[in-house]
């Protein structure tokens, strides 16, 4: 089980952010192709009444070609000044099995998406430039990811980002607004 503290800065050129990253000294740790798949009951028990989703994100990764499926269930746990989140991931083998149990048991998709993410590391602080397929979400961000809360303003100053640009919103919170 992983701690998450994160936010997004919307209304970013990923190329110049990109360049940005570069400037101050970011590692590239990763170029990733994603699958997200969203499960959950007809009645939406997960979202509903755990105040979370359950996904199957398959990542390739584009530098090495590998690929990896992960199922997490994660969960908001605060969105004050930050989006804090507990994450319950295992890695799984065959996706196709997976969802069919997932089926049987009265699950099943409600949404899937397609992602671009290249990620950048800076000491503590993970950036990830992200770019869904237009019906997911037709807008690029940046999502920062930290280990302490202060590290985000450290972030914030070291790539020049104007605050009104940061949301603790999840992606399928900023879907709702369109």
């Amino acid at each position: 089980m992983d701690r998450e503290i994160e936010v997004k800065v919307l209304g970013v050129d990923l190329k110049d952010m990109e360049r940005r990253l570069m400037a101050i000294g970011a590692k590239l740790v990763s170029k990733e192709y994603q699958i997200n798949i969203l499960l959950d009951t007809e009645h939406r028990f997960i979202k509903n009444d755990l105040g979370s989703y359950l996904r199957i994100r398959e990542t390739k990764d584009l530098l090495n070609g590998k690929t990896r499926t992960d199922l997490t269930l994660k969960k908001n746990i605060s969105k004050e000044g930050v989006r804090e989140n507990i994450e319950i991931s295992s890695r799984i083998e065959d996706r196709e099995s997976l969802i069919r149990i997932l089926e049987q048991l009265g699950y099943k998709i409600i949404d899937e998406g397609y992602k671009d993410r290249t990620s950048y590391v800076y000491e503590d602080i993970r950036f990830d430039l992200d770019k869904w397929d237009k019906s997911t979400y037709p807008y690029p961000y940046m999502e920062i990811e930290v280990e302490r809360e202060q590290d985000l303003d450290r972030a914030i100053e070291l790539l020049e980002i104007n605050k009104d640009q940061i949301s603790v919103e999840s992606i399928m919170e900023l879907r709702g607004r369109l």
